[in-house]
């Protein structure tokens, strides 16, 4: 699909309008229908699979295509079923069941989607937890989401080795991949693969309730073919139970869990292609076959954009996603030539960095069709070089955590038009503007952003008070400033809650400062955020020391570094001889503070 950067006089071939009402009309793929979600009647997609455990049967039609790739690594969409239901009943000879929390801690690797999709299959609920996350950070989200089980890597294994005395409702941990011993007892791994049962309580330790290893139960990726063809233990599982916990930054500087369920995961599949179709008609051309594309997926799995956006609609189109260990555009840049990459993005940082890496003419990136970002703010710039250096599609689109990612879309001619946008909603979902007492604004009126559809999660987990402050009848109050235009698009300028987004991860300032504050010669503090043209923003930091108390850029990064994840700690700090400005309330005056970075600005 070639974009016309000339936006002909023919463009655009169909209005928003008259697009949506071919795509959702009686019989059409993107047919949509009614129903009541806890008492709000809600436009869904008709078509949606019922269930992730739908997602996951159907997928294995897929058959030998290759599902994931890793490293050396890779696993045919039967493997990776046989690995499920290997998982699965497994997870119920350890105690699952419906509604028990299955956490998964580790970097992108076959095993997630394996285990997301065992534990959804029982009616589990799966709680990704952020593999950044210091061990303090791990604890709390396995102590807050209350988890029963714990799938880890070995890195996020030791950084928890010393809390889990601090889990008594952690009954199972297992680890994948694992260098160092685990004190596994000593039959462990004699049983054939598939049958390992759970690590008994006679054979835990103190720092652990029970714990295996994933390589004992499954094998490697690579013997997963080798699995027993087992059908899935019996469940129940409808489309409105939770099948989700993700977690968001929080203004008390503790995060919180957004219990999304299974309609609001698999809404993506659909308002993705929704997207898409709509692009092709705009344009005047017809709408293809969907097609099996190959994607490079350098977002964290633990973020609903590469989970809910980019993972659902790849699995029900049996692409490939293939996985990096880390970051690094010149291994990025291989990977795009070996494995034919069509699709990558996730978020700015990406596209710039592969637009502007000096060896980049020294490889074959001429598969790539789309380069699709979101969750950071973008340059307009951005937009055009995609197409003019890459020949590919350029998409950006606007979600948040409570809305299991994405709401509205911006591709094509109409990105190019508004590359400012997000993008107009998706035909399921609805977006207001209203002022500080909910009350609707008028078209083009700055205000806080609201939306709703199928994809809103049903709540905070455990948090009542925070759930019903944020979703208000079947809405979602995103804590976003923003406007409308006529046609719907939707333009974020700022964000209401006290938050910065750093190459795509959210950082709360509250949660720097508390630790800030609680450094002994800091008395007052405040995190802003610098502008960054590829990260979108960076973290920095304004402090007073008490009186006679010293302390240095160096130190005050280091103690925060101790104590949260790495991407939260301020690339710069100033120090400031009297306390902070303030208003007539008492809040500090953040804008007054960006004026002493300017030498970082010019730089």
């Amino acid at each position: 699909m070639k974009l016309d950067t000339d936006l002909a006089a023919s463009w655009p071939a169909m209005s928003l309008a008259d697009a949506q009402a071919a795509l959702t009309a009686p019989g059409a793929r993107f047919e949509m229908e009614t129903v009541t979600i806890r008492g709000v009647p809600t436009r869904v997609w008709k078509n949606a699979p019922a269930s992730l455990r739908a997602v996951g049967l159907a997928a294995r039609a897929h058959g030998e295509r290759v599902m994931t790739v890793y490293e050396d690594e890779r696993v045919t969409y039967e493997a990776n079923y046989r690995a499920v239901a290997a998982l699965a009943h497994w997870l119920v000879q350890a105690g699952v069941a419906k509604g028990d929390r299955v956490a998964i801690a580790m970097r992108n690797l076959p095993e997630f989607p394996a285990i997301l999709f065992a534990a959804a299959s029982l009616g589990a609920i799966a709680v990704p937890l952020n593999a950044w996350w210091t061990g303090d950070e791990l604890a709390f989200g396995l102590a807050d989401s209350g988890a029963k089980v714990l799938f880890a890597d070995d890195e996020r294994h030791e950084r928890l080795a010393a809390h889990y005395d601090a889990l008594p409702a952690l009954e199972q941990v297992v680890v994948t991949r694992a260098t160092s011993a685990l004190g596994v007892p000593a039959e462990a791994g004699t049983q054939g693969l598939g049958e390992q049962p759970p690590s008994s309580p006679e054979g835990r330790d103190s720092r652990l309730s029970g714990r295996t290893r994933l390589e004992d139960i499954l094998g490697t990726p690579h013997d997963w073919h080798a699995l027993p063809d087992r059908a899935l233990p019996d469940a129940d599982v409808a489309s409105d139970d939770p099948v989700t916990i993700f977690y968001t930054s929080g203004t008390t500087g503790r995060p919180k869990g957004a219990l999304g369920t299974h309609r609001n995961i698999v809404t993506n599949i659909l308002t993705s292609g929704y997207a898409a179709a709509r692009a092709y008609l705009r344009r005047g051309v017809p709408i293809p076959d969907p097609a099996p594309r190959v994607s490079l997926t350098v977002v964290p799995l633990f973020h609903v954009t590469a989970c809910s956006a980019g993972l659902m609609g790849a699995i029900a189109g049996g692409s490939t996603s293939v996985y990096m260990r880390k970051w690094d555009t010149v291994r990025a840049m291989e990977i795009i030539e070996r494995e034919k990459v069509n699709v990558t993005g996730g978020v700015p940082t990406i596209a710039w960095q592969l637009l502007e890496h000096p060896d980049r003419a020294h490889y074959d990136l001429s598969s790539l069709e789309s380069i699709a970002y979101g969750g950071a703010p973008s340059a307009p710039e951005l937009v055009r070089r995609i197409h003019e250096e890459f020949g590919a599609l350029p998409s950006n689109g606007w979600g948040m955590t409570e809305t299991m990612a994405t709401v509205t879309s911006n591709l094509a001619e109409d990105y190019l038009a508004r590359p400012d946008s997000a993008g107009p909603a998706a035909a399921v979902a609805d977006l207001k503007i209203t002022d500080e007492d909910g009350n609707d604004l008028p078209t083009g009126a700055v205000g806080e952003l609201w939306a709703r559809g199928p994809m809103i999660v049903t709540g905070y987990w455990n948090r009542p008070e925070a759930s019903a402050e944020t979703f208000v009848d079947g809405w979602v109050r995103t804590g976003d400033l923003g406007r409308l235009d006529e046609d719907g698009f939707v333009y974020i300028l700022d964000r209401a809650k006290d938050m910065l987004i750093r190459g795509g991860e959210n950082i709360y300032s509250t949660e720097v400062e508390n630790v800030l504050y609680a450094h002994p010669a800091v008395t007052d503090c405040a995190l802003i955020g610098l502008p960054h043209r590829t990260l979108g923003e960076e973290p920095a930091a304004v402090v007073h020391l008490a009186p006679g108390e010293e302390a240095s850029e160096a130190e005050l990064q280091a103690w925060v570094r101790a104590r949260l994840a790495a991407f939260k700690v301020p690339v710069a700090i100033r120090f400031v001889a009297d306390t902070l400005p303030r208003n007539a309330n008492g809040k500090i005056l953040k804008r007054d503070l960006a004026p002493l970075f300017s030498d970082r600005s010019a730089a």
